[in-house]
C-alpha cells in the first residue's frame, strides 16, 4: 500500500498535538478571567508579573524534553524500545532533582525576587502568593511536560490530549471553588490559579502512569522504567548536548522577557495587565507553529533513525506550509475578534483599548516566528542545536532589546511591542538562510 501523502500525517499528529497545547492554556486562560471576572484587574496583573519568570523556571526542563524527544524519536524510528525507555528514566530523574531545586528557591526567596523586577507595590503580596505556590509544586509541572514531551517523541499526541483535557476539567472545577471557598473550602484569592494547577496535575499524572500500564505503553512506569531512572551517564551526556543549547535558547528569551516586562512595568499596573492579555491571545495563535516545529523535529528524528535522512526536506516544506495555513489563519481570526477576546480578560475601558492596539502590533510576525522554528526544528532533529541557539540568542540580544528600549523611549508602551515583529523577521531570515545555505549540504547521522 502506498503512504499518505506527507500533509496528511502532519495533520493526523498535529490536530492532537494543537489541542493538547489549546487545553493546557486553556487551564492558564480560563484561570486568568476567573481572576480578572471574580477578584479584579490586580489580580490579573499579579499572575502576568510572574509569565515570564515561570517561563525562565522551565527553560532548562524544555530544553532536556527538547534533547530527549530528539534522541527518543530517533530510537523509536530505529525500533529500540529499551532505549526508549532508558532515555526518558534518565531525563525524568535530572528534571525532578532540578524541580526539587526550584521548589526550595521558591520557598525561600519568591518575594525577594519579585520585588527585584519592580513589580509593582499594589499587588506584590498578591503575586508573591501567587508565584511562591507555582515554584513549590513545581516537580508536578516538570513531570507533566515531560510526560506528554516524551509520549510526543514516540509518534503518540493522543494519551497527551486524554491526559490534558482531564486537567483542563479539573481546573475548571477548583480554581473557584478555592476563590469563592465553595464545598468547605479555604478563599485562596490568587494563589487559587496556582493550587488549582497543581492539583489537576497530580491527579493527572496518577491517571496517566494508570493508563500508560495498562496499555503496556513504552513509556508507562513499569520496572523496567524504573531501572532507568538511574542515570546513564552516556545518555545523559548526549540528551545534555543537545538539550542545554535549547535550554540556553529558552533562558535567553525568558531573560529578554524579564527585562521587556520591567519596561511594560514602568508604565503602571494597567499596562501590566495589558501584557499578561496580550501575552494569552498571543500564546494561542503561536500553538500552532510551536506545535509544527515539534512536529518537524520528531518526523525528522524518526527518518533519521529509519535511515531515511532525505526526508527532511520535505519535512521542511510541509511544516513551512502547515505554518502559513494554520498559524496565518488564526492570527487573522485575532485581528478580527480582538476587541473580544480582549474583553474576556480586561473590563476596564481604557485598558482593553491599551490591550488591543498592542495585540494588533505584534500579531501577524507569528507567522514569522513559526517559520523560523520549522528550520530550528529541523536542524535540532539531526543534533545540530549550536547555530540556530546563537542565531536566536544574537537576534534576541542585538535586536529585540535594544529595540524594545528605544522605542518604549520613543513612542511609549506600544515601543515594546513593536520590538517582537522586528526580532521575528530576523530570526526567520537568519535560520532560513542557515538551513538553505550551510545545514541542509552537511551528511546526517543517528545520535543513538
Amino acid at each position: 500500500m502506498s503512504k499518505p501523502p506527507l500533509w496528511r500525517t502532519f495533520l493526523a499528529f498535529l490536530l492532537p498535538m494543537m489541542l493538547s497545547n489549546i487545553l493546557q492554556a486553556l487551564f492558564g486562560t480560563i484561570n486568568n478571567i476567573y481572576l480578572g471576572q471574580m477578584i479584579g484587574v490586580e489580580a490579573l496583573a499579579a499572575v502576568s508579573v510572574f509569565f515570564p519568570v515561570m517561563f525562565f523556571l522551565i527553560a532548562f526542563v524544555m530544553g532536556l524534553s527538547s534533547g530527549a524527544t530528539v534522541l527518543v524519536g530517533q530510537a523509536f524510528g530505529a525500533g529500540q524500545v529499551d532505549k526508549v525507555k532508558a532515555v526518558a528514566g534518565t531525563t525524568l530523574t535530572v528534571a525532578l532533582l532540578l524541580a526539587s531545586g526550584i521548589a526550595l528557591f521558591g520557598l525561600l526567596f519568591t518575594r525577594e525576587l519579585l520585588v527585584a523586577l519592580a513589580t509593582p507595590a499594589d499587588i506584590l503580596d498578591a503575586a508573591t502568593s501567587y508565584a511562591r505556590t507555582m515554584m513549590v509544586t513545581m516537580p508536578l509541572t516538570f513531570a507533566f511536560i515531560l510526560a506528554s514531551s516524551m509520549l510526543r517523541g514516540v509518534g503518540d499526541t493522543l494519551t497527551p490530549l486524554f491526559a490534558l483535557s482531564i486537567s483542563t476539567v479539573i481546573g475548571l472545577v477548583v480554581t473557584p471553588a478555592l476563590i469563592r471557598g465553595w464545598l468547605g473550602l479555604p478563599h485562596l484569592g490568587v494563589a487559587s490559579a496556582a493550587w488549582a494547577s497543581a492539583v489537576s496535575s497530580l491527579l493527572t499524572l496518577v491517571w496517566l502512569n494508570l493508563y500508560l500500564w495498562r496499555r503496556r505503553h513504552a513509556l508507562a512506569f513499569d520496572g523496567a522504567f524504573l531501572r532507568a531512572m538511574r542515570p546513564d551517564g552516556r545518555l545523559l551526556r548526549t540528551v545534555l548536548r543537545l538539550g542545554i543549547p535549547a535550554a540556553l535558547g529558552m533562558v535567553v528569551m525568558s531573560l529578554a522577557e524579564l527585562v521587556l516586562l520591567g519596561l511594560v512595568n514602568g508604565f503602571g499596573s494597567n499596562a501590566t495587565a495589558a501584557y499578561g492579555a496580550v501575552n494569552q491571545v498571543l500564546s494561542y495563535v503561536q500553538f500552532p507553529a510551536l506545535s509544527i516545529a515539534i512536529a518537524v523535529s520528531i518526523f525528522g528524528a524518526q527518518a533519521i533513525g529509519r535511515g531515511e535522512a532525505s526526508q527532511i526536506g520535505a519535512i521542511v516544506g510541509t511544516g513551512l506550509k502547515m505554518n502559513l495555513v494554520l498559524t496565518g489563519g488564526l492570527a487573522a481570526l485575532g485581528y478580527l475578534f480582538s476587541r473580544t477576546l480582549m474583553g474576556f480578560f480586561i473590563t476596564d475601558p481604557a485598558v482593553l483599548e491599551l490591550a488591543q492596539g498592542l495585540l494588533h502590533i505584534v500579531l501577524w510576525s507569528s507567522v514569522l516566528f513559526g517559520m523560523s522554528t520549522v528550520f530550528s526544528g529541523a536542524m535540532r532533529a539531526g543534533g545540530t542545536v549550536w547555530m540556530p541557539l546563537l542565531i536566536s540568542a544574537l537576534a534576541i540580544a542585538l535586536v529585540e532589546i535594544p529595540s524594545a528600549i528605544l522605542l518604549s523611549r520613543l513612542i511609549g508602551i506600544e515601543g515594546v511591542w513593536a520590538a517582537y515583529p522586528i526580532t521575528f523577521c530576523t530570526m526567520f531570515l537568519l535560520q532560513m538562510g542557515y538551513y538553505m545555505l550551510v545545514w541542509r549540504k552537511q551528511t546526517v547521522e543517528r545520535l543513538i
